[in-house]
């Protein structure tokens, strides 16, 4: 984790970066006297104190030009003027500190960030993760890579089984009770010839699964609660709300 302390004022880097150091957890704590020298980094740091007010390039130029170059990047301003915090804001600023402000006031705000940090780079692996999932599949003679995460559902059709994915469809001959196992909890037999993707499910009910690019999957009456179950624990592996 890098952390960035951007003011023209030496003074209040030092300080900032003395509270940073002794806090413990930060990692790397660098400084920089203007917005552009910050913009001459190749890589924007994972959490950035911004001062507002600087000659050259302002710290809302300077936050508008970092959130580009790194989205994920934490942008907490410091500043004497209240004025600008709708400003703030308006550039996806994570908060606001305004001078003079306490020790406790920036160690809450500091480990705030910090959490944040760890949750995106906990999200970002997770997507990694899942990105990094895939078969290798022989059809027609050629061998083609499916990522799982692009599987809307799969349809099994006179031994063959076929791949609806977000790039097109893919036939192989193969056994849906090996795929299933393959795929794994992220995806639900919902009848004898259906596999879904809950990823790609925007409603169901005891007779149908209904997803997201429009297509209708049957859900096999016994399958029904099953379906209910392992979808509600898909909710809550990925956080989202029931």
């Amino acid at each position: 984790m890098r952390i960035g302390i951007c003011d023209d004022e030496e003074e209040i880097r030092n300080m900032l970066k003395i509270k940073i150091d002794a806090y413990g957890k930060s990692g790397e704590v660098v400084s920089y006297q203007s917005g552009e020298e910050l913009l001459t980094e190749e890589t924007m740091p994972d959490i950035l104190f911004l001062d507002i007010q600087m000659p050259g390039i302002d710290g809302m130029e300077t936050a508008y030009e970092v959130k580009k170059r790194k989205k994920e990047s934490i942008l907490i301003f410091v500043t004497a003027l209240e004025e600008y915090v709708f400003q703030a804001f308006d550039v996806g600023a994570f908060h606001y500190l305004v001078k003079p402000f306490s020790d406790e006031k920036f160690y809450e705000i500091l480990e705030k960030a910090i959490a944040e940090y760890e949750e995106n780079k906990s999200v970002c692996k997770k997507d990694a993760d899942r990105e990094s999932r895939y078969m290798m599949v022989k059809t027609k003679g050629a061998r083609i890579k499916v990522v799982f995460d692009t599987i809307l559902y799969a349809e099994v059709f006179n031994r063959k089984i076929i791949l609806y994915t977000t790039e097109g469809k893919v036939e192989y001959y193969g056994k849906m009770t090996e795929l299933c196992s393959r795929l794994g909890e992220d995806f639900y037999r919902t009848h004898r010839g259906y596999l879904v993707n809950f990823k790609y499910v925007k409603k169901y009910d005891a007779a149908a699964v209904f997803l997201e690019n429009g297509e209708q999957v049957i859900m096999a009456k016994q399958q029904f609660p099953g379906f209910v179950k392992a979808f509600l624990r898909y909710h809550k592996r990925e956080g989202m709300e029931g």
